[in-house]
């Protein structure tokens, strides 16, 4: 008798063992043969504040413009570069705006060949809500279906922690891109000490993207300033147009504060008023007041 007849068993495990090996060959070898992948994550709130205030020297979007084709693009070659062996899934665009719905400037960028913009909302003090979890719904996704083997994270808050370990869980590399502090770190450092590798881009990386906006001026010599009754029209106009343009809720959010205005709102406000007045308020302590009573009396009035 031979061996198969003595111990058929384990003669038909031995040929299951064997078939395994046979597809577990097969499949490495699949595996040796798809590309490398890995995808741009940016938060745009982040970009914003640092390059701007290394470049513009300020963190005000309003005082610069950002070149968010060209900086793509450098985003794009950079990858390209460290991750030599590997293929660019998409760049991932994160932003806010109010009730979510794209400024022109963010549907331009969505217009963009591989891009992809996701939008949280925007509160009444101009802060983005729920950015952070929108990367980490995308990192994790992508690292557990195996679509990306590294990611470029653009970003600096300590909330973005947890995105990060989601992706390493499964399997996916997360590098740390970062724009160079003038003083100190912009940096959460348990978010430094998560990534598996870091890299900053200085100021001259940064100087083509970032462009300081002229001051606009309304002053007229000889022309006298607008009167109290005027300014406070203004306001209340303002806060009519805001309560269309940015809703209800977002309005009525301001009401525990009153009679003060968040910094960004106030700016908001007074920008606004400067451009329908076309002239500057700077300096105008009365007038700005006024102008704050304005905005203040047609607001309680809605509510």
């Amino acid at each position: 008798m031979n061996e198969a007849e003595i111990n058929p068993e384990a003669t038909e495990l031995g040929a299951r063992l064997e078939r395994t090996n046979e597809l577990l060959h097969r499949m490495l070898a699949e595996v040796a043969k798809t590309p490398s992948t890995h995808a741009i994550f940016v938060d745009a709130g982040y970009v914003y504040a640092a390059a701007g205030l290394l470049v513009a020297g300020t963190e005000d979007r309003r005082s610069f413009d950002l070149d968010a084709e060209g900086l793509i693009e450098a985003f794009i070659d950079k990858a390209r570069t460290i991750f030599a062996d590997s293929r660019l899934l998409r760049v991932y665009w994160y932003d806010g705006a109010r009730r979510r719905i794209h400024t022109p400037e963010q549907q331009a960028i969505a217009e963009l060949p591989d891009v992809k913009v996701r939008l949280g909302n925007l509160n009444a003090n101009n802060q983005q809500k729920g950015v952070d979890s929108l990367i980490r719904t995308d990192l994790e996704s992508l690292a557990r279906h195996r679509a990306i083997s590294d990611a470029a994270l653009v970003g600096g808050d300590e909330d973005l922690v947890s995105a990060v370990e989601a992706a390493q869980g499964y399997g996916a590399r997360v590098h740390l891109w970062g724009i160079e502090a003038s003083e100190g770190r912009n940096q959460a450092e348990p978010l430094l000490w998560e990534v598996d590798s870091q890299r900053t881009f200085d100021l001259d990386f940064w100087k083509p993207y970032v462009t300081r906006r002229p001051v606009t001026t309304y002053e007229h010599e000889g022309d006298p300033p607008p009167s109290r009754d005027e300014v406070r029209f203004i306001g209340a106009q303002i806060a009519a147009t805001w309560l269309v343009e940015r809703g209800r809720q977002t309005m009525g959010e301001l009401l525990p504060g009153a009679p003060y205005l968040p910094g960004p709102v106030d700016q908001d406000l007074l920008i606004e008023a400067e451009k329908l007045l076309q002239r500057s308020l700077r300096g105008h302590s009365v007038l700005r007041r006024a102008l704050r009573d304005g905005f203040w009396q047609h607001v309680r009035s809605q509510y």
